[in-house]
Formats: C-alpha cells, structure tokens, sequence
C-alpha cells in the first residue's frame, strides 16, 4: 500500500506557530481535554480543543507557544467549533507531548 505523500499534498497543510491564550477544562467533551484560545497573529484567534489533560495544566499551558495545523476544516466537538489541530507527539498511556518552537517567534509563522 503506498501512502507515501507528495510534494504539492504536503504543502497544502498549513503548520503554523501560535500562542495559547485561555485554556479551561473542557467539561462537556467525551474525553479528558482543555478548550483553548490561541493566538496566531495575522491569522487571527482560534478555538479548539486538545487532549493533552495527562502531562498539562491549564495555567501551565497559558502563554505558551505551540504548533497546529490552521487550514483543516471547522470541526464540532461537544459545544464547541474546532478551528485547529493542535500538533503532539503520542507517548506511553497516550500521553500527549505538545511541539512547540525552541524559542519565541512571531505567532502565525508557518511550518516548513
């Protein structure tokens, strides 16, 4: 089976940097979550949600950067409109280890 992408597909997904700004506990999801506001500059605020409950707390997440994909379709989960994918590494017990930028940069930058 070949899933190998291509070049033109691999572009078409907008990686790009943004910082969180809020971040709660997401009751009314199915699975243990945070609802979070992030911040991705020209690119505007965006909502989602992230399962990351596991190695996060929410005021520990706040202010950080991290990377998410911004040009998926809009996504309900429970009462909330998804308007990103905030991008993690799946560890041990699905332990959620979120990518984030070595140092600050401009929020929006994109992922190359």
């Amino acid at each position: 089976m070949d899933n190998n992408l291509q070049w033109d597909e691999f572009i078409k997904v907008e990686m790009r940097v943004g910082t969180v700004i809020t971040a709660e506990i997401f009751e009314e999801a199915r699975n243990p979550s945070y609802k979070m506001t992030i911040d991705f500059g020209k690119y505007g605020l965006r909502k989602t949600s992230a399962q990351i409950t596991k190695l996060y707390k929410p005021e520990e997440i706040i202010g950080k950067q991290i990377v998410a994909v911004t040009n998926f379709p809009e996504k309900q989960i429970a009462n909330i409109m998804s308007q990103c994918l905030v991008l993690g590494a799946m560890g041990r017990g699905q332990q959620v280890t979120l990518i984030n930028p070595e140092s600050n940069i401009e929020n929006g930058t994109r992922i190359g």
